[in-house]
């Protein structure tokens, strides 16, 4: 068994351990957090690599209940632009410690902001140096995020719920719409179940295919997760792959559609279902393959249909990437490549320049 697979078997455990810290010991960090967002005329979501992915989703949480965020990748928030005194931003990273991380620390001193760490190392320059660090205690990952993914979107998804009222850690039942600490435990748990099922499809499944074009589309929430599911492909698979927006994909790119190119795209559990399974249809008709993800799914409206467990649609982000990690996991297998070194990138970034050892080699 891959260290891969092994990490993406403990996540929904580690999920909810991620979720009784919040509902806990880590409650009174949350608590600051909320209240320094909320009391902020500007409020900026930012990370880089898989923690920007985590942004992308949660980003959502607060434009559909009108309270805008600026999403900003971390490299470009720094050198491209002058965050306003009082400005709050929320970072999001695994080590706190990627260059730009550190740089965005020093820039945010300079510019009078108050910083929210989300981070998993207490150790990592963004749990120290942060005014209100959120540190989430989960095991590290052994290369590829996977656990470190998902908590700290859970994380940043619990705080952006908390300022729009669209979360209550603290109540057993809310109005229509707000996930609750049991919904939550809930969906966690039955994805867990659904991982046995979700592998033996996977086994018998022919979309999966070495060296292959593939496309992943997504709206909403689980943007992020189409974003986060093409960094797997070049990490674990070793693999070119692309994601975008299922709205933008339908304004030019569909131009590539040919026999066999794969698609993965993730069904919203509330929008666009409809005109997103006519596009699922319409990939088949043109011999692509699809792969689906979402709830209430017909059967046959794939080549590779993964049901999730019910959960609030805006929510179906934190359990909706683990069909395609373990995809991934299998695919690198099959394609001969290793899912747990990296050959070129660094697991901590912490230099600009060159994608190579700076000795001279």
């Amino acid at each position: 068994m891959t260290h891969f697979l092994r990490d993406i078997l403990r996540q929904p455990n580690e999920l909810q351990r991620t979720l009784d810290h919040l509902s806990g010991a880590g409650r009174g960090s949350l608590d600051a957090a909320v209240a320094a967002a909320r009391a902020a005329r500007h409020v900026y979501l930012t990370g880089i690599g898989s923690s920007w992915h985590a942004g992308l989703n949660v980003s959502v949480l607060f434009q559909l209940v009108a309270r805008p965020v600026y999403l900003v990748d971390a490299a470009e928030l720094v050198q491209f632009a002058a965050i306003p005194a009082g400005s709050v931003l929320i970072v999001i990273s695994r080590s706190g410690r990627s260059v730009e991380i550190v740089q965005l620390l020093a820039k945010a001193r300079e510019s009078g902001a108050t910083v929210i760490g989300i981070t998993n190392v207490a150790e990592g320059t963004l749990a120290r140096e942060a005014a209100i660090p959120l540190v989430i205690p989960v095991e590290l990952d052994h290369a590829i995020s996977v656990n470190t993914y998902t908590t700290l979107a859970l994380a940043a998804g619990v705080l952006a719920g908390s300022v729009t009222g669209s979360v209550d850690l603290t109540g057993r039942t809310a109005k229509i719409g707000c996930a609750t600490a049991d919904s939550l435990s809930r969906a966690f748990a039955a994805a867990g179940r659904a991982i046995p099922g979700w592998q033996a499809q996977i086994e018998k499944s022919e979309w999966l295919a070495p060296r292959s074009t593939t496309y992943f589309l997504a709206r909403g929430s689980s943007l992020g997760s189409a974003y986060e599911t093409r960094l797997m492909w070049e990490e674990g698979v070793k693999s070119p792959a692309t994601a975008m927006g299922t709205g933008s994909f339908r304004h030019g790119p569909q131009e590539i559609v040919g026999k066999d190119v794969r698609f993965g795209m993730w069904i919203d559990g509330a929008k666009m279902r409809e005109q997103d399974l006519a596009v699922a249809r319409d990939l088949r008709k043109l011999s692509a393959r699809v792969m689906l993800i979402g709830q209430r799914l017909p059967t046959d409206a794939g080549d590779l249909v993964f049901q999730l467990p019910e959960t609030a649609s805006e929510w179906q982000f934190l359990i909706d990437i683990i069909p395609t990690q373990l995809v991934a996991e299998r695919l690198a297998r099959l394609s001969g490549s290793d899912p747990d070194t990296f050959r070129l990138c660094s697991f901590v970034v912490e230099d600009e320049a060159g994608l190579l050892p700076r000795d001279g080699t």
